[in-house]
């Protein structure tokens, strides 16, 4: 298989950590989308528990922790992104409600019906958006709230290129409209879905990763894998420039219905 028909997944679990590790982000997003996809969510309350699924080095969850008083635990399964979720959880003073867990999205660690929300930036397309929001559901409280986000065709025509790399990459793919409506057959009032700008693609993940690249490739000189990663990560980033009227992220914020 060459590179260009890799997906992520297909590389070194090691590897794909330590690439991204380096990066202040592990996919596209912003401070100022997750701002407004916690504006749909009603005020929470000093006691109230939200979990941070496949948090990363804790980005999103940090500006999370920043607008809202309650206890946050994020969750990712790569161990060096729990360790340095941890670290910057303690900078800001945020350690006594903010922590980090190594686990699995697909077994949480947490009691039925005991979160007021799941939150969820670029990362439900590890389990799937349907079986996401199905399975996560039986955490949440009555009345919880969801916030991800995920894939999304913008068009329902697309050239055949990005169709079917993001057919191997990710078939969970669908439009926006086909979206909301697995959100509410999944058991949840959705509440708003909107399409995330190219900046949380460019400025905030793509443009970052040429630096990163020339540091991961010293470090692994003569590793043909990590080659194929950075190439990989390079069409991903050439792909997006060339289709992303057709594609890309949107988040969706749902209720739980009671």
């Amino acid at each position: 298989m060459s590179s260009e028909e890799n997906s992520i997944h297909d590389f070194d679990f090691t590897l794909i950590c330590d690439y991204f590790s380096r990066m202040h982000r592990q996919g596209p997003g912003s401070r100022e989308t997750t701002h407004k996809a916690l504006s749909f969510i009603p005020a929470l309350g000093p006691e109230s528990r939200i979990a941070d699924l496949g948090c990363g080095t804790g980005t999103p969850t940090l500006d999370l922790a920043l607008n809202t008083p309650g206890q946050i635990t994020g969750i990712d399964l790569f161990p060096r992104f729990i360790d340095l979720f941890n670290a910057r959880a303690a900078s800001p003073g945020l350690q006594n409600r903010v922590r980090g867990l190594v686990g699995s999205m697909d077994q949480l660690p947490f009691q039925p019906e005991s979160l007021d929300l799941i939150w969820a930036e670029g990362s439900i397309y590890n389990i799937g958006f349907e079986r996401g929001l199905t399975e996560w559901r039986n955490f949440l409280k009555p009345g919880g709230f969801i916030a991800v986000s995920e894939a999304s065709w913008f068009t329902n025509e697309r050239p055949r290129e990005i169709t079917d790399f993001w057919m191997d990459a990710y078939p969970g793919i669908d439009t926006v409209g086909n979206k909301v409506l697995q959100m509410q057959s999944a058991g949840y009032i959705p509440l708003a879905a909107f399409i995330l700008p190219e900046n949380c693609w460019l400025e905030e993940f793509y443009h970052h990763q040429p630096a990163v690249q020339e540091a991961f490739l010293k470090q692994y000189p003569d590793n043909p894998a990590a080659l194929g990663l950075v190439e990989n990560e390079r069409r991903e980033a050439a792909l997006y420039e060339q289709y992303k009227d057709y594609y890309g992220y949107a988040f969706y914020i749902g209720q739980k219905i009671r």
